[in-house]
């Protein structure tokens, strides 16, 4: 399906698309960020009977306000560059699935650039722990965890220190996902057309690319959650420290002391963790791998494909739709 927009349409429509979905989606992405932390159960479960805590759940949407702010323009620089490499790879004689995938991976390139740093400073806000009796703590958007992760950045340059960890993430997972979303939206277009029951509306170019692009993106999303598990890991240790220093340290020694536990061997860990995040991708993948299992590699993986069904739909279905419908004002307009 082809249309004829301009780059405004496409950038509009891109960014309109990019903030319904995190408004919407972004409690499931929170939750998918510290499932994969590797603080997880010292933060979010009971230390004597694994059950997660309630903590899990509370500030799900902390560090949204910049991940919105670079969502816009990095979703419209993404579906530009697709759509404008796609169209120069359309006239060349390159397989249908290889344009596609060669199209979204230009695309990704330039958008993770934009997004780097709010998605640095979205998963180490999304972290922030919160008292429970603290006001913050049962707000739903709550700034001040932006701000108390921004602090723990002593330069810019380290917003961008996961920029290799997300477009390694990202590169594969719109590389699979692409072709398959655009094979399945043809083929469930011409399904239709064949029985007779196509009615060629907005609505259902809404619907049949949002069952097509939910459907690409979990599976997409499932396969690539350990790329996705090590770049949690890296963006959330991208600051010099995220580790608890004087009385916070000493408060939470002298809890896990009193639940019985080695404090110094567990305080270890989490160091150990930290400086694995500033190594390479396959360092942090290795020391996953060694201290947690294959198990560790693919945390939050159910969820995210959840999540990546539920936002890929929304995503590629008000954008096609967007497009589609600032089109038709255009031409009536003329």
């Amino acid at each position: 399906m082809s249309f004829n927009n301009t780059n405004t349409d496409i950038l509009i429509a891109g960014a309109f698309a990019a903030f319904a979905v995190d408004l919407l989606v972004y409690p499931l992405d929170t939750i998918k960020t510290r499932l994969q932390s590797p603080n997880y159960k010292r933060l979010y479960t009971n230390p004597s009977t694994s059950a997660v805590n309630r903590s899990l759940f509370r500030g799900l949407y902390q560090g949204i306000g910049s991940v919105i702010l670079a969502t816009i323009p990095s979703s419209g620089a993404f579906f530009t560059t697709y759509e404008g490499t796609k169209s120069i790879l359309g006239h060349t004689s390159l397989p249908t699935p290889i344009t596609h995938s060669v199209a979204s991976s230009a695309g990704e390139l330039v958008s993770c650039f934009i997004l780097t740093p709010a998605e640095v400073l979205k998963q180490n806000a999304q972290m922030v722990s919160h008292s429970p009796r603290s006001p913050s703590s049962n707000k739903i958007f709550d700034g001040n965890a932006t701000i108390r992760a921004l602090r723990k950045f002593n330069s810019p340059t380290q917003l961008w220190r996961g920029y290799t960890a997300l477009a390694g993430r990202n590169l594969p997972f719109t590389a699979m996902q692409f072709p398959m979303f655009e094979h399945l939206r043809t083929s469930i277009h011409a399904y239709r057309k064949r029985r007779g029951i196509a009615t060629g509306s907005m609505w259902e170019t809404a619907l049949v690319t949002a069952i097509s692009a939910g459907s690409a993106g979990s599976v997409a999303a499932v396969i690539t959650t350990p790329i996705d598990v090590v770049k949690t890991r890296i963006m959330l240790s991208a600051a010099d420290s995220d580790q608890p220093r004087g009385e916070a340290q000493q408060k939470i020694v002298k809890e896990i002391e009193a639940q019985g536990r080695d404090a110094k061997a567990e305080i270890e860990k989490a160091q150990q963790a930290a400086r694995g995040g500033r190594a390479g991708g396959l360092a942090v993948g290795r020391e996953i791998l060694r201290t947690e299992g294959v198990k560790g590699l693919f945390r939050g993986g159910a969820l995210r494909g959840l999540w990546t069904a539920l936002g890929s739909g929304l995503y590629l279905g008000v954008y096609e739709s967007g497009r589609r419908y600032l089109e038709g004002r255009r031409v009536e307009a003329s």
